[in-house]
């Protein structure tokens, strides 16, 4: 993620979906121990501690979403989950929108909505595979998140993109709104057809039916609620090959709003980047690559999986910073939100590698510069980036005093020891969830020194560290 006018970032898309859970579930032998209960309303986020749902892990979504002229949507979801435990009820995370309908392994189901949660009792007790659908219809509102900002849905005047981050999924797919439960995606979105439509992943399919298109992408790899992305636009569509460093060939899909012009130099960019990240972070992680550029009102860019969201036409460190969360973010993500250091303290500090690789000052003057400019009574020193309380400091330190840890961490192991550390972590997590602590271990296992103190005074004590 990163800000246009200050330190944040985000991005996604919305419309029509349906839930499903699982595949046809079989009967079950009876597991021993207690019977079916309630999957819980919440994940224990420690700062978005009621987003996100416990008892099962999603594992695919299929949301088919019809977008009319008059912004609103009919839309399905349908979700295949595998239940932790025997299930007597479980919830889906969706804010606004009209339910009209839910059905548990073809059946129907009861369903009531609480707030933003939608708790769903099946027929029978979910146990082990389960598909769930929900068909839904409305007008997506944006989510006002606790720092004011807007996320989810954004309307626009040529059709609408969602960027989710944190938790704007819900508002336009019903979802387990939590990045430690990842799963694949299948988006067919029908729009106008003098619209376009861009998702996540490859582009299978697009079919016209008279003044209509449904354009159908897919997404292959496991993949975050907060990276779902939709976008339907009056798009130029840019389609190429790239070949990564290890000589794979990769899509390229860019989708720039026509009042913003080609954009040459941002979509050339974009493979010279990922090329050049790859030589520093390994392999890249996903199937395709590119850009969504478009006039939003949001104020920030998001690292939306495979292709991120700008708003506008990005410059060198905006693309440097996205392309970065492909590694660190999107295939390596945060299970808790308040490790997202992990996410854009390593994204900034592909910003001051790039710099130093290009002509810029080096990162060790970075560093310094950031650090004699601040000086103990600085907001830069607090909160501490890993110990946060409110989640309205989500996009704070993270950035700044996150690159600054990493910084710190490359002069005490020295260069060698600490991009095998990158490298490592993005390979090793490759697609998975981490946290801070994981980091650290690691960290420690590779360089074979003991770390925790330096960690502690960089990622936990809200104070300028000395000595630097």
């Amino acid at each position: 993620m990163a800000a246009i006018s200050s330190l944040k970032g985000m991005v996604c898309a919305a419309v029509t979906a349906a839930v499903v859970v699982g595949g046809a579930a079989g009967p079950l032998a009876a597991a021993p121990g207690p019977g079916p209960v309630p999957g819980s309303t919440g994940s224990g986020d420690s700062l978005f501690p009621q987003a996100g749902n416990g008892g099962y892990d999603a594992q695919r979504y299929r949301v088919v979403l019809d977008y009319r002229r008059d912004g609103s949507i009919s839309a399905s979801t349908r979700l295949t989950a595998r239940a932790r435990h025997p299930l007597s009820s479980f919830s889906l995370d969706l804010e606004g929108l009209r339910v009209e309908r839910v059905r548990v392994d073809g059946r129907e189901a009861t369903f009531r909505r609480h707030g933003h949660e939608l708790v769903i009792t099946p027929v029978r007790p979910v146990r082990g595979a389960f598909a769930a659908r929900v068909a839904y219809h409305g007008t997506p509102h944006s989510h006002t998140d606790p720092d004011g900002s807007s996320e989810g849905w954004i309307a626009t005047a040529d059709g609408a993109t969602t960027v989710n981050e944190p938790v704007g999924a819900m508002t336009w797919f019903p979802d387990n709104d939590t990045p430690r439960d990842k799963a694949r995606y299948t988006f067919a979105v029908t729009a106008p057809s003098r619209r376009a439509v861009v998702a996540n992943g490859i582009l299978v399919d697009r079919s016209r039916h008279g003044a209509r298109t449904t354009w159908t992408w897919r997404q292959g790899e496991p993949m975050a609620s907060y990276l779902a992305m939709i976008s339907i636009g009056d798009y130029r569509v840019f389609r190429s090959t790239m070949r990564t460093v290890a000589g794979r060939r990769l899509p390229v899909w860019s989708f720039v709003e026509r009042s913003l012009g080609p954009q040459r130099g941002a979509r050339h960019l974009v493979p010279r980047i990922v090329r050049w990240e790859e030589r520093r972070f390994g392999a890249y992680p996903f199937d395709s690559t590119g850009m969504v550029a478009h006039e939003l009102s949001v104020g920030y860019a998001l690292e939306t999986q495979d292709r991120p969201v700008y708003p506008g036409g990005p410059g060198v460190g905006v693309l440097v910073h996205e392309l970065a969360h492909q590694w660190y973010g999107d295939s390596v993500t945060p299970r808790d939100w308040g490790d997202i250091w992990l996410n854009e303290g390593f994204a900034t500090y592909a910003e001051w590698l790039w710099t130093a690789a290009h002509g810029g000052d080096s990162t060790r003057a970075t560093f310094r510069a950031l650090y004699r400019q601040n000086g103990p009574k600085s907001d830069l020193w607090k909160p501490a980036p890993a110990a946060l309380s409110d989640p309205a400091d989500l996009f704070g330190p993270a950035y700044l005093r996150g690159a600054m840890t990493l910084q710190v961490l490359r002069q005490r192991v020295g260069t060698d020891h600490f991009f095998d550390i990158l490298r490592s972590w993005a390979r090793l997590r490759r697609h998975g969830g981490a946290s801070t602590h994981g980091f650290i271990g690691l960290s420690e296992r590779i360089s074979g020194d003991r770390l925790h103190r330096m960690f502690r005074r960089w990622l936990y004590t809200p104070a300028r560290p000395r000595g630097y």
